[in-house]
């Protein structure tokens, strides 16, 4: 099940990734999207860019009883962006490797930063997968609400903490 998402920032490129790779927003980030429970974040330099590593769990609610069954009453979620060096215009590319641990779902792709006017764009563009026969299909669907929810508070983060 495909995913993307483009979202309009007030802000620059540069400025945009240097939130999204700052260790303290990304804290905020999983406080915010783990309703209390537990999580890590580390963000570390690469040759061309940074590392972003977050690990979360999270209740199980929502997910059909099949899933339920792979991951219990919580899921553990391991997200990793790798961001490259910025091209020319300033835009920057993350690979985007989610998965659930001791579940067959993952998230893959990439999300990139791109100049547009006075401000910038965060395009999303993944790829959700349930590699489970039959019910695969249903548990994507389960799964892109929540996603989809957890990418509305990291760019109403990004928007607060840009301040525009």
């Amino acid at each position: 099940m495909r995913l993307t998402r483009r979202e309009r920032l007030d802000a620059t490129p540069e400025e945009v990734y240097a939130l999204l790779t700052d260790r303290g927003f990304q804290e905020a980030k999983c406080e915010a999207t783990t309703g209390g429970g537990a999580w890590s974040a580390d963000v570390t330099t690469s040759a061309v860019g940074h590392r972003v590593a977050t690990t979360r769990e999270l209740p199980a609610d929502g997910l059909p009883d099949v899933a339920r069954s792979f991951v219990g009453a919580t899921l553990t979620v391991i997200e990793s962006y790798d961001w490259g060096a910025p091209a020319a215009d300033g835009s920057r590319e993350a690979v985007v490797d989610l998965h659930v641990k001791g579940a067959p779902l993952t998230l893959k792709g990439t999300l990139r930063i791109e100049p547009e006017g006075s401000g910038s764009v965060e395009v999303l563009d993944t790829e959700l997968k349930a590699n489970v026969p039959f019910v695969g299909g249903k548990i994507e669907k389960a799964a892109a609400d929540p996603i989809n929810a957890a990418v509305d508070v990291e760019v109403g983060l990004l928007r607060e903490r840009l301040g525009r």
